[in-house]
């Protein structure tokens, strides 16, 4: 891409200014047009699809150019090249699918989990594998996968807190993940993000929310069950007084004394 811009403003085109996408259809008809020989704005400009022909004056003005032989042996280049990486990403994609095609329980049970998709659920195949009995539990799975928070004492005392390095592409899609779950709205994992980046902050919550989900897949890998949503009130319902306790905290911090009562009291 930075080649062809290159090569494009050096023959004063400035289509990039307009067409936010130069090797979309619009863009891709043009320079294969000016490849060919074209050289008259109106009629490059003409060749705009959809929203892009409001745009034609600005279009115009941006493919009025100095395009000399050398520049379109360049431009024929510079497409036929992307043609081939285009066919060879297909073609890639295409092996991928078919390498996939024994793990199609695999692949639905995951995209289940909030946050997996397609290119997720393939990548935690490859990484993890179908077939969990490696580890004995999700705890040994965290540890391996370096998402559990270390455990070092000496004395009584707990020098760190760090988590280890673990499988490093398998931590970078576990954030990934992460991040996505903790947007979708309604999820368990949302909840649990928020909760834990008012105390702790958000990097050690958003690490807690990857071992949560790495525990989730190991239950959906081993039981060979779809993963079913808790909600985003689970952690108030499982613990509720130190979800009391932490809206006290909040409370006094703004200046207020607090009484609690049953409510079979009032």
């Amino acid at each position: 891409m930075n080649r062809l811009q290159k090569v494009l403003e050096s023959a004063n085109l400035k289509l990039a200014a307009v067409a936010t996408d130069i090797l979309g259809v619009s863009g891709r008809q043009m320079l294969e047009a000016i490849a060919r020989g074209e050289d008259d704005p109106a009629a490059l400009a003409e060749l705009a699809k959809r929203r892009l022909r409001a745009k034609l004056p600005q279009l115009r003005l941006a493919l009025e150019g100095r395009v000399q032989a050398h520049h379109r042996v360049l431009l024929r280049a510079i497409l036929a090249h992307v043609d081939f990486l285009e066919e060879t990403l297909e073609a890639l994609d295409g092996d991928v699918e078919r390498a996939l095609l024994p793990f199609a329980t695999e692949l639905a049970l995951l995209e289940t989990i909030p946050g997996v998709g397609r290119t997720a659920a393939a990548t935690l195949v490859a990484e993890l594998g179908a077939d969990l009995r490696a580890f004995p539990s999700a705890k040994h799975l965290a540890s391996w996968a370096g998402v559990c928070p270390g455990n070092r004492q000496s004395g009584g005392r707990r020098h760190s807190g760090k988590t280890t390095h673990g499988n490093v592409w398998l931590r970078g899609l576990l954030g990934e993940i992460a991040w996505a779950a903790i947007r979708k709205r309604g999820t368990s994992f949302g909840a649990r993000f928020r909760r834990l980046a008012r105390r702790q902050g958000k990097p050690k919550a958003v690490v807690a929310v990857m071992h949560n989900v790495l525990t989730v897949i190991y239950a959906v890998l081993r039981e060979r069950t779809p993963y079913a949503e808790l909600g985003p009130d689970y952690f108030g319902r499982e613990d509720p007084q130190r979800a009391a306790h932490r809206h006290v905290a909040q409370l006094e911090r703004l200046g207020y004394r607090v009484a609690l009562l049953p409510s079979t009291a009032a």
